[in-house]
């Protein structure tokens, strides 16, 4: 593994950590195999044992459902420098079930202490893209933002935002680190605390137009004190044509964002002369929901937890040939698999 830091069980007994910090994991220790399984430290000490560490193989990687590819260009950082060719999908391919994602050729000693890290970035990140994409295409063309931050740890936040904006098809996102990764400056307007404290969301409206460069888009929450299609109204007429969208994020205590309330709000708007005037919806929303308000009217959606927090993506790698010769576990096809759609990616 190079200069990695943990090749050997003694690396993994002699490494102290600093209990006092933040647990998430620092790019330097990911690099060095310290979030990897210790099975595979201890695979490499019994294969080193028997002069069988550096034995030519190909392995295969897969998820057993349908999604997005993405992960692949933190795999090869995590993998550059290492004597391999790999072969993968590009990063935002749609895939099928069990299809092979990624081929990787070399010896079992440059790449396979790493298997739980490159597996667990694949996975995290083909969930999110896949989850993202279905919002997308749910919206049909309308813009999906990514509002997911808060909902997983702020170690991963950027990841998923990144992905969910460069892969998965988001038009912004709102985490800062995550939308200047993906190229583009964040976005989001201001929360129902700022609101709260205002007091009155005419005047918290007026303090954020009053405050802002021109540039930035006013979208202002109507769903804090009054009435949905009220609220709107009086932050509309208070801007005088500068109001730019409104968000509406009712809790489901009180019935959440309906398709009823949509179409009253577009029709109010539409009729006190605001047919510009955009409205954005968020809180719990999913791919069936998106579809249901965007024929209401909703404009575009703020989507949080379904793309930060989706069904699992499990990923698994296979050994399918050793020196040369097609071998696999029980259950499973040894040989190279038919996979036409793979390219040369290292």
């Amino acid at each position: 593994m190079g200069d990695r830091g943990i090749s050997r069980l003694r690396d993994v007994a002699g490494l102290s950590v600093n209990r006092d910090r933040l647990a998430s994991a620092t790019h330097e220790e990911i690099l060095k195999g310290e979030t990897t399984d210790i099975y595979f430290v201890k695979t490499r000490d019994v294969l080193a044992a028997g002069g069988m560490l550096d034995t030519p193989v190909v392995a295969e990687i897969f998820t057993r459902k349908p999604g997005i590819f993405a992960g692949l260009s933190e795999m090869l950082r995590l993998l550059e420098g290492q004597d391999l060719e790999i072969y993968s999908l590009q990063e935002g391919d749609a895939f099928d079930s069990r299809e092979v994602l990624v081929r990787v050729h070399g010896s079992y000693g440059s790449f396979g202490m790493l298997e739980t890290v490159y597996l667990g970035m694949l996975a995290s990140s083909t969930a999110w893209a896949t989850a993202a994409r279905e919002c997308v295409d749910a919206a049909e063309g309308k813009p999906v933002l990514c509002f997911g931050a808060r909902h997983v740890h702020p170690a991963v936040a950027p990841v998923m935002e990144k992905v969910a904006v460069t892969v998965g098809g988001c038009k912004a996102a709102s985490c800062i680190l995550g939308a200047k990764l993906a190229g583009m400056e964040p976005s989001g307007t201001v929360p129902h605390a700022a609101i709260l404290i205002a007091g009155d969301t005419v005047k918290l409206a007026k303090l954020y137009d009053g405050t802002l460069s021109s540039e930035e888009p006013r979208l202002v929450l109507v769903d804090t004190f009054k009435d949905e299609t009220e609220e709107a109204l009086r932050v509309a007429k208070a801007l005088e044509g500068r109001l730019s969208g409104v968000r509406l994020d009712t809790p489901g205590e009180r019935g959440g964002v309906t398709p009823e309330l949509v179409k009253e709000l577009r029709w109010r708007l539409d009729k006190a002369g605001f047919p510009d005037v955009s409205i954005v919806a968020s809180g719990g929303l999913n791919p069936d929901r998106i579809r249901v308000l965007s024929k209401a009217g909703v404009d575009s959606f703020g989507v949080g937890s379904y793309i930060s927090n989706p069904s699992p993506m499990d990923m698994t790698m296979d050994i399918k040939e050793v020196d040369g010769v097609p071998i696999a576990k029980r259950g499973r096809l040894p040989g190279i698999m038919n996979s036409p759609r793979l390219k040369r990616v290292l």
